[in-house]
Protein backbone atom coordinates (compact mmCIF):
# COMPACT_ATOMS: atom_id res chain seq x y z
CA UNK A 1 0.00 0.00 0.00
CA UNK A 2 1.29 3.44 -0.84
CA UNK A 3 2.31 5.64 2.04
CA UNK A 4 -0.42 8.00 3.22
CA UNK A 5 1.98 10.90 2.68
CA UNK A 6 3.56 9.48 -0.50
CA UNK A 7 6.93 9.29 1.19
CA UNK A 8 9.60 7.18 -0.47
CA UNK A 9 11.63 4.84 1.73
CA UNK A 10 15.20 6.10 1.40
CA UNK A 11 16.93 2.86 2.44
CA UNK A 12 14.69 -0.04 1.38
CA UNK A 13 15.49 -3.57 2.51
CA UNK A 14 16.93 -5.68 -0.35
CA UNK A 15 15.05 -8.93 -0.92
CA UNK A 16 17.23 -10.21 -3.78
CA UNK A 17 20.90 -9.89 -4.64
CA UNK A 18 21.49 -7.75 -7.78
CA UNK A 19 23.22 -9.59 -10.62
CA UNK A 20 27.00 -9.46 -10.38
CA UNK A 21 27.08 -8.03 -6.84
CA UNK A 22 27.90 -9.76 -3.62
CA UNK A 23 25.82 -9.60 -0.46
CA UNK A 24 25.80 -6.26 1.31
CA UNK A 25 27.58 -6.29 4.65
CA UNK A 26 25.24 -6.94 7.55
CA UNK A 27 24.27 -3.78 9.46
CA UNK A 28 24.58 -4.05 13.23
CA UNK A 29 21.29 -3.59 15.08
CA UNK A 30 20.79 -0.14 16.55
CA UNK A 31 20.46 0.10 20.29
CA UNK A 32 17.23 1.24 21.84
CA UNK A 33 17.26 4.79 23.17
CA UNK A 34 16.12 3.49 26.56
CA UNK A 35 18.64 0.64 26.72
CA UNK A 36 20.85 0.33 29.83
CA UNK A 37 23.97 1.18 27.81
CA UNK A 38 22.49 4.39 26.39
CA UNK A 39 21.03 5.26 29.80
CA UNK A 40 24.49 4.96 31.35
CA UNK A 41 25.96 7.27 28.72
CA UNK A 42 23.22 9.81 29.35
CA UNK A 43 23.99 9.67 33.08
CA UNK A 44 27.62 10.46 32.25
CA UNK A 45 26.59 13.41 30.05
CA UNK A 46 24.33 14.84 32.74
CA UNK A 47 27.11 14.52 35.30
CA UNK A 48 29.62 16.13 32.92
CA UNK A 49 27.57 19.35 32.72
CA UNK A 50 27.10 19.58 36.47
CA UNK A 51 23.85 17.67 36.94
CA UNK A 52 22.98 14.72 39.13
CA UNK A 53 21.10 11.91 37.34
CA UNK A 54 19.90 10.54 40.69
CA UNK A 55 17.79 13.63 41.47
CA UNK A 56 14.30 14.36 40.15
CA UNK A 57 15.65 17.17 37.96
CA UNK A 58 18.36 14.87 36.63
CA UNK A 59 15.81 12.17 35.82
CA UNK A 60 13.60 14.66 34.02
CA UNK A 61 16.49 15.87 31.85
CA UNK A 62 17.39 12.24 31.16
CA UNK A 63 13.80 11.58 30.03
CA UNK A 64 14.07 14.63 27.78
CA UNK A 65 17.26 13.34 26.16
CA UNK A 66 15.86 9.83 25.82
CA UNK A 67 12.74 11.17 24.12
CA UNK A 68 14.93 13.12 21.71
CA UNK A 69 16.88 10.00 20.80
CA UNK A 70 13.68 8.06 20.21
CA UNK A 71 12.83 10.47 17.39
CA UNK A 72 15.56 8.83 15.28
CA UNK A 73 14.05 5.31 15.07
CA UNK A 74 10.61 6.95 14.91
CA UNK A 75 11.77 8.43 11.59
CA UNK A 76 10.06 11.74 12.21
CA UNK A 77 10.30 14.05 9.21
CA UNK A 78 12.40 17.19 9.17
CA UNK A 79 9.46 19.56 9.61
CA UNK A 80 8.32 17.78 12.77
CA UNK A 81 11.84 17.75 14.15
CA UNK A 82 12.18 21.47 13.46
CA UNK A 83 8.92 22.22 15.29
CA UNK A 84 9.88 20.22 18.38
CA UNK A 85 13.42 21.58 18.47
CA UNK A 86 12.39 25.22 18.00
CA UNK A 87 9.65 24.87 20.63
CA UNK A 88 12.04 23.55 23.23
CA UNK A 89 14.59 26.27 22.47
CA UNK A 90 11.94 28.97 22.75
CA UNK A 91 10.69 27.67 26.08
CA UNK A 92 14.16 27.29 27.54
CA UNK A 93 15.11 30.85 26.59
CA UNK A 94 11.84 32.33 27.85
CA UNK A 95 12.01 30.53 31.20
CA UNK A 96 15.59 31.72 31.58
CA UNK A 97 14.57 35.37 31.07
CA UNK A 98 11.59 35.18 33.43
CA UNK A 99 13.70 33.43 36.08
CA UNK A 100 15.76 36.60 36.47
CA UNK A 101 12.59 38.35 37.72
CA UNK A 102 11.04 35.56 39.76
CA UNK A 103 10.07 37.56 42.85
CA UNK A 104 7.61 40.21 41.60
CA UNK A 105 4.03 39.18 40.89
CA UNK A 106 3.09 39.47 37.22
CA UNK A 107 -0.17 40.20 35.42
CA UNK A 108 -0.77 39.26 31.80
CA UNK A 109 -2.71 41.83 29.78
CA UNK A 110 -4.65 40.72 26.68
CA UNK A 111 -6.24 43.11 24.20
CA UNK A 112 -6.39 44.38 20.64
CA UNK A 113 -3.36 45.63 18.73
CA UNK A 114 -5.73 47.91 16.78
CA UNK A 115 -6.92 50.09 19.67
CA UNK A 116 -5.79 53.69 18.95
CA UNK A 117 -4.10 55.80 21.65
CA UNK A 118 -7.09 58.14 21.92
CA UNK A 119 -9.56 55.32 22.69
CA UNK A 120 -11.00 54.92 26.22
CA UNK A 121 -9.84 51.27 26.27
CA UNK A 122 -6.26 52.42 25.66
CA UNK A 123 -6.46 54.83 28.59
CA UNK A 124 -7.96 52.09 30.79
CA UNK A 125 -5.16 49.64 29.95
CA UNK A 126 -2.52 52.28 30.61
CA UNK A 127 -4.09 53.19 33.96
CA UNK A 128 -4.46 49.54 34.93
CA UNK A 129 -0.80 48.79 34.21
CA UNK A 130 0.32 51.84 36.17
CA UNK A 131 -1.79 50.92 39.20
CA UNK A 132 -0.50 47.34 39.16
CA UNK A 133 3.08 48.63 39.00
CA UNK A 134 2.34 50.92 41.95
CA UNK A 135 1.35 47.76 43.85
CA UNK A 136 4.69 46.12 42.97
CA UNK A 137 3.55 44.01 40.02
CA UNK A 138 5.08 43.61 36.55
CA UNK A 139 3.05 43.49 33.32
CA UNK A 140 3.26 40.94 30.50
CA UNK A 141 1.78 41.82 27.10
CA UNK A 142 2.17 40.59 23.54
CA UNK A 143 4.54 43.53 22.86
CA UNK A 144 2.51 44.92 19.96
CA UNK A 145 0.69 48.23 19.65
CA UNK A 146 -2.80 49.10 20.90
CA UNK A 147 -3.76 47.62 24.27
CA UNK A 148 -0.40 45.85 24.46
CA UNK A 149 1.51 49.11 24.18
CA UNK A 150 -0.82 50.79 26.68
CA UNK A 151 -0.19 47.91 29.07
CA UNK A 152 3.51 48.74 28.86
CA UNK A 153 3.14 52.50 29.00
CA UNK A 154 1.41 52.35 32.37
CA UNK A 155 4.07 50.42 34.32
CA UNK A 156 6.95 51.57 32.10
CA UNK A 157 9.74 49.62 30.48
CA UNK A 158 11.39 48.49 33.72
CA UNK A 159 8.25 46.72 34.95
CA UNK A 160 7.23 45.23 31.58
CA UNK A 161 7.73 41.97 29.70
CA UNK A 162 7.09 41.60 25.99
CA UNK A 163 6.03 38.19 24.66
CA UNK A 164 6.01 38.81 20.91
CA UNK A 165 4.94 36.57 18.05
CA UNK A 166 6.59 36.59 14.64
CA UNK A 167 3.92 37.56 12.12
CA UNK A 168 4.35 38.76 8.50
CA UNK A 169 2.35 41.93 9.22
CA UNK A 170 3.86 42.68 12.67
CA UNK A 171 7.62 42.88 12.41
CA UNK A 172 8.54 45.10 15.34
CA UNK A 173 7.67 45.45 19.00
CA UNK A 174 6.12 48.60 20.41
CA UNK A 175 8.42 51.52 21.24
CA UNK A 176 8.16 50.98 25.00
CA UNK A 177 9.62 47.47 25.10
CA UNK A 178 11.66 47.33 21.85
CA UNK A 179 15.29 46.40 22.50
CA UNK A 180 14.70 45.42 26.13
CA UNK A 181 16.16 42.18 27.47
CA UNK A 182 12.65 41.28 28.69
CA UNK A 183 11.33 41.20 25.12
CA UNK A 184 11.03 37.59 23.92
CA UNK A 185 10.15 36.63 20.34
CA UNK A 186 8.21 33.42 19.67
CA UNK A 187 7.66 31.51 16.48
CA UNK A 188 4.69 29.53 17.75
CA UNK A 189 1.49 30.72 19.39
CA UNK A 190 1.30 27.71 21.71
CA UNK A 191 4.71 28.35 23.30
CA UNK A 192 3.86 32.03 23.63
CA UNK A 193 0.52 31.23 25.29
CA UNK A 194 2.26 28.92 27.73
CA UNK A 195 4.46 31.78 28.92
CA UNK A 196 1.52 34.16 29.15
CA UNK A 197 -0.17 31.90 31.68
CA UNK A 198 2.65 30.02 33.38
CA UNK A 199 4.36 33.25 34.44
CA UNK A 200 1.32 35.25 35.55
CA UNK A 201 -0.54 35.40 38.86
CA UNK A 202 -3.44 37.26 37.25
CA UNK A 203 -4.91 37.95 33.80
CA UNK A 204 -6.59 41.16 32.64
CA UNK A 205 -8.63 40.97 29.43
CA UNK A 206 -9.37 44.14 27.49
CA UNK A 207 -11.53 44.33 24.33
CA UNK A 208 -10.04 42.75 21.22
CA UNK A 209 -10.61 40.57 18.17
CA UNK A 210 -10.14 36.89 17.41
CA UNK A 211 -6.72 36.73 19.07
CA UNK A 212 -7.92 38.35 22.29
CA UNK A 213 -10.99 36.12 22.47
CA UNK A 214 -8.82 33.07 21.79
CA UNK A 215 -6.56 34.04 24.69
CA UNK A 216 -9.48 34.81 26.99
CA UNK A 217 -11.30 31.56 26.21
CA UNK A 218 -8.16 29.48 26.59
CA UNK A 219 -7.41 31.08 29.95
CA UNK A 220 -10.95 30.38 31.15
CA UNK A 221 -10.83 26.81 29.81
CA UNK A 222 -7.53 25.96 31.48
CA UNK A 223 -8.68 27.28 34.86
CA UNK A 224 -12.16 25.74 34.47
CA UNK A 225 -10.64 22.29 33.87
CA UNK A 226 -7.93 22.50 36.52
CA UNK A 227 -5.14 22.50 33.93
CA UNK A 228 -3.86 25.91 35.04
CA UNK A 229 -3.33 27.47 38.44
CA UNK A 230 -6.30 29.26 39.95
CA UNK A 231 -5.80 32.97 39.25
CA UNK A 232 -8.01 36.06 39.14
CA UNK A 233 -9.30 36.83 35.64
CA UNK A 234 -10.63 40.38 35.27
CA UNK A 235 -12.54 41.82 32.32
CA UNK A 236 -11.73 45.52 31.89
CA UNK A 237 -12.66 48.22 29.39
CA UNK A 238 -12.77 51.97 29.00
CA UNK A 239 -15.60 54.25 30.02
CA UNK A 240 -18.68 54.07 27.81
CA UNK A 241 -17.83 50.72 26.21
CA UNK A 242 -20.20 47.72 26.12
CA UNK A 243 -17.79 45.03 24.96
CA UNK A 244 -17.69 42.79 28.05
CA UNK A 245 -21.36 43.21 29.02
CA UNK A 246 -22.25 42.05 25.49
CA UNK A 247 -19.87 39.12 25.84
CA UNK A 248 -21.41 38.12 29.19
CA UNK A 249 -24.91 38.31 27.71
CA UNK A 250 -23.80 35.78 25.11
CA UNK A 251 -22.28 33.60 27.84
CA UNK A 252 -25.49 33.58 29.87
CA UNK A 253 -28.10 33.58 27.11
CA UNK A 254 -26.39 31.07 24.82
CA UNK A 255 -23.76 29.02 26.65
CA UNK A 256 -25.37 28.82 30.08
CA UNK A 257 -28.98 28.58 28.89
CA UNK A 258 -28.03 25.60 26.74
CA UNK A 259 -26.14 24.07 29.70
CA UNK A 260 -22.86 24.21 27.79
CA UNK A 261 -21.25 25.68 30.90
CA UNK A 262 -22.29 25.58 34.57
CA UNK A 263 -23.61 28.51 36.60
CA UNK A 264 -20.61 28.10 38.95
CA UNK A 265 -18.30 28.95 36.01
CA UNK A 266 -19.32 32.60 36.43
CA UNK A 267 -17.02 32.61 39.45
CA UNK A 268 -14.02 32.24 37.15
CA UNK A 269 -14.09 35.84 35.90
CA UNK A 270 -14.87 39.29 37.26
CA UNK A 271 -16.32 42.22 35.33
CA UNK A 272 -14.50 45.25 36.70
CA UNK A 273 -16.17 48.65 36.99
CA UNK A 274 -12.93 50.42 36.06
CA UNK A 275 -9.14 49.85 36.18
CA UNK A 276 -8.95 50.62 39.91
CA UNK A 277 -11.69 48.07 40.64
CA UNK A 278 -9.81 45.46 38.58
CA UNK A 279 -6.62 46.10 40.55
CA UNK A 280 -8.47 45.86 43.87
CA UNK A 281 -10.02 42.53 42.84
CA UNK A 282 -6.64 41.07 41.91
CA UNK A 283 -4.92 42.22 45.09
CA UNK A 284 -7.76 40.92 47.26
CA UNK A 285 -7.36 37.48 45.67
CA UNK A 286 -4.03 37.24 47.51
CA UNK A 287 -5.25 38.67 50.84
CA UNK A 288 -5.17 35.24 52.55
CA UNK A 289 -4.68 32.91 49.57
CA UNK A 290 -1.07 32.28 48.55
CA UNK A 291 -1.04 29.36 46.08
CA UNK A 292 -2.24 25.80 45.66
CA UNK A 293 -1.12 22.42 44.41
CA UNK A 294 -2.14 18.79 44.46
CA UNK A 295 -0.51 15.99 46.43
CA UNK A 296 -2.17 13.03 44.75
CA UNK A 297 -5.90 13.76 45.21
CA UNK A 298 -5.38 16.20 48.08
CA UNK A 299 -5.84 19.84 47.17
CA UNK A 300 -3.38 21.86 49.22
CA UNK A 301 -4.25 25.57 49.55
CA UNK A 302 -1.40 27.60 51.03
CA UNK A 303 -2.35 30.63 53.13
CA UNK A 304 -0.61 33.79 54.24
CA UNK A 305 -2.31 33.49 57.64
CA UNK A 306 -3.98 30.78 59.71
CA UNK A 307 -7.76 30.92 59.77
CA UNK A 308 -10.03 30.58 62.78
CA UNK A 309 -11.20 27.03 63.41
CA UNK A 310 -14.82 28.15 63.20
CA UNK A 311 -14.20 29.60 59.73
CA UNK A 312 -12.57 26.37 58.56
CA UNK A 313 -15.57 24.38 59.80
CA UNK A 314 -17.92 26.77 57.99
CA UNK A 315 -15.97 26.39 54.75
CA UNK A 316 -16.20 22.59 55.05
CA UNK A 317 -19.97 22.84 55.25
CA UNK A 318 -20.43 25.45 52.53
CA UNK A 319 -18.16 23.69 50.04
CA UNK A 320 -18.97 20.08 50.87
CA UNK A 321 -19.64 19.52 47.15
CA UNK A 322 -15.90 19.83 46.52
CA UNK A 323 -14.88 17.30 49.16
CA UNK A 324 -14.63 13.65 48.16
CA UNK A 325 -14.03 12.31 51.67
CA UNK A 326 -13.51 13.86 55.09
CA UNK A 327 -13.49 17.60 55.72
CA UNK A 328 -11.28 20.62 55.12
CA UNK A 329 -8.32 20.40 57.49
CA UNK A 330 -6.00 23.23 58.52
CA UNK A 331 -2.43 22.02 58.99
CA UNK A 332 1.21 22.55 58.17
CA UNK A 333 3.12 21.40 55.08
CA UNK A 334 2.68 17.84 53.85
CA UNK A 335 5.71 15.57 53.81
CA UNK A 336 5.76 15.58 50.00
CA UNK A 337 6.00 19.38 49.79
CA UNK A 338 9.37 21.09 49.54
CA UNK A 339 8.37 24.74 48.99
CA UNK A 340 6.73 27.37 51.19
CA UNK A 341 6.81 24.95 54.08
CA UNK A 342 6.41 27.76 56.61
CA UNK A 343 2.90 28.65 55.38
CA UNK A 344 -0.29 27.19 56.91
CA UNK A 345 -2.47 25.04 54.66
CA UNK A 346 -6.06 24.08 54.05
CA UNK A 347 -6.17 20.51 52.75
CA UNK A 348 -8.98 18.25 51.55
CA UNK A 349 -9.51 15.36 49.16
CA UNK A 350 -10.88 17.11 46.07
CA UNK A 351 -13.38 15.56 43.69
CA UNK A 352 -11.40 17.13 40.80
CA UNK A 353 -14.62 18.73 39.61
CA UNK A 354 -16.40 22.08 39.99
CA UNK A 355 -13.37 24.37 39.66
CA UNK A 356 -15.72 27.33 39.51
CA UNK A 357 -16.59 26.49 43.13
CA UNK A 358 -12.90 26.23 43.98
CA UNK A 359 -12.58 29.80 42.74
CA UNK A 360 -15.51 30.81 44.99
CA UNK A 361 -13.86 28.98 47.91
CA UNK A 362 -10.80 31.21 47.49
CA UNK A 363 -13.02 34.29 47.71
CA UNK A 364 -14.53 32.94 50.94
CA UNK A 365 -11.05 32.26 52.32
CA UNK A 366 -10.08 35.85 51.57
CA UNK A 367 -13.20 37.07 53.36
CA UNK A 368 -11.95 35.45 56.58
CA UNK A 369 -9.94 37.41 59.12
CA UNK A 370 -6.64 35.82 60.20
CA UNK A 371 -6.75 33.80 63.42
Amino acid sequence: MASEYNRVELDPTLTTTPQGEGLLPEQPAHKRADSPEIASKLDDLITAVGGNPATMDGRLVKDLLTTGLKLIPDKRDTGELKLMTASLKELRYAYRIFAQYAAPHKVTIFGSARTPPDHPDYAAARDFGRLMADAGWMAITGAGDGIMKAGHEGPGREASFGVAIRLPFETTANTVIAGDEKLIHFRYFFTRKLMFLSQAEAVACFPGGFGTMDEAYETLTLVQTGKASMIPIVLVEGEGNDYWPAFLRFVRETLMSKKLISPEDENLYYLAKDPADAVEHILRFYRNYHSSRYVRDTLVIRLHHRLKDADVARLSTEFAKLIKTGTIEQRGALEQEDDHRDLPRLCFTHTRHHFGLVRKLIDRINDCDPA
